[in-house]
């Protein structure tokens, strides 16, 4: 007998800060139609001094605990490509923070963009060995390119945390999965760089690739049909990027590219996306999230799910919304979230994204910046400290 495995409880954070495009395109001289329009980007989260992808991901996953308590989660596993550390996982930080038990494992997933669907996976695969343990998900990432670069329209900052077990009150997630990895150069962070590298042409060629991939071995698996799908949750490194694959889809299986269908299936997932700005791991659940707090009632409806990572990874599957799951969204907390932002201008921003914690060893701290329930207060003997507020 099958049980049904998905996502039981879903919760957002995003950064102290936001930057307008306005702002950044009154700097720079862009004609805002370019951001509004042409990438479909409106604002992008900035994160605070004493904020990063810890501090966001605790305060992502303590509304979970609060809910839920701790006694079933065995399990975090934290996404991102935003790491702190090439040893330590960044969910043992979390784990403290919000006081998980110590017969818990913890590790830490790394593939771009991809990581929290891979978390996703491994999750459903130990709910399906021991079904009376919870997984708990953290995806969380601060998206940085170089000032002045192409990519800097697009950045973001937020994580997702998500709740995994069976009899999931909110998505069930389904067998099969399509898959697709091809090795290109399309984006990426050497170790020797806290901003990433990206060629914008090729990993559009490339993310398209993906879908075509995808959904191929979705349908060799067994899967879904188009017509049977609802909605559609696209990795958004810039929401426009949800309408080209979307339209990809559409053409690559003999369907017209009809706007009005393609907004049907993919407006109401943008709507986070759109004034974060990307958040690399998070994104597709923010998709899910966007959506699930704006559609009319989709009980008993499928999501189709694309998760694309550069370089790269990619997976296409789907997922069932539970009948009752209006009761258990975060709605109010998840635009909260949003729109508690302090506004910055230009000036402040740069000051912002060029903050760096001294790598000499010694004894720093962090100005207080966050009102966020979490905050890196400083470094100590090249250790992280972390505090709650």
């Amino acid at each position: 007998m099958s049980i049904s495995i998905g996502i039981h409880d879903l919760s957002i954070a995003t950064a102290e800060y936001v930057l307008p495009h306005t702002a950044l395109a009154a700097y720079n001289g862009t004609e805002i139609g370019k951001y509004h329009l042409g990438i479909g980007q409106e604002s992008m989260s900035v994160p605070a001094a004493d904020e990063d992808i810890v501090t966001l991901g605790a305060t992502a996953a303590a509304p979970i605990i609060a809910r839920h308590g701790t006694d079933r989660i065995r399990t975090v596993v934290f996404a991102t490509e935003s790491s702190i550390d090439q040893a330590k996982a960044a969910g043992i930080y979390v784990h403290s923070l919000i006081g998980l038990s110590s017969a818990t494992r913890v590790v830490e997933l790394k593939q771009a963009c991809y990581g929290a669907t891979a978390a996703l996976q491994f999750a459903i695969g130990l709910v399906r060995r021991d079904p009376a343990q919870q997984v708990l998900v953290i995806a969380s990432d601060v998206s940085k390119y170089d000032l002045d670069s192409p990519g800097e329209a697009t950045q973001g900052a937020a994580a997702v945390a998500m709740l995994v077990g069976v009899d999931p009150a909110l998505v069930r997630i389904e067998d099969p999965s399509g898959l697709f990895t091809a090795d290109v150069m399309d984006f990426w962070r050497p170790n020797y760089r806290d901003a990433a590298l990206v060629d914008g042409q090729e990993s559009i060629g490339a993310y398209l690739q993906a879908v075509e991939g995808t959904w191929k071995d979705y349908q060799e698996q067994g899967g879904r049909s188009l017509e049977e799908f609802a909605a559609f949750c696209y990795h958004q490194p810039f929401t426009k990027m949800a309408y080209k694959a979307h339209s990809h889809l559409l053409n690559f299986n003999g369907y017209d590219t009809d706007k009005d269908a393609i907004a049907g299936a993919l407006g109401q997932t943008t709507g986070y996306n759109r004034v974060i700005g990307n958040s690399y791991t998070a994104s597709v659940y923010l998709g899910l999230a966007a959506l699930l707090d704006q559609a009319d009632d989709l009980s008993g409806k499928s999501i189709g799910f694309l998760s694309y990572g550069s370089g790269s990874v990619a997976e296409f599957f789907a997922g069932t919304v539970v009948a009752g799951y209006r009761e258990h969204l975060r709605t109010e907390a998840n635009r909260e979230a949003i729109d508690r932002r302090k506004p910055v201008d230009y000036a402040e921003y740069r000051e912002l994204h060029e903050h760096r914690l001294p790598a000499d060893g010694g004894d720093h701290a962090n100005p207080a910046q966050t009102t966020g329930p979490f905050r890196l207060a400083g470094i100590s003997g090249h250790k992280r400290l972390y505090e709650k507020r």
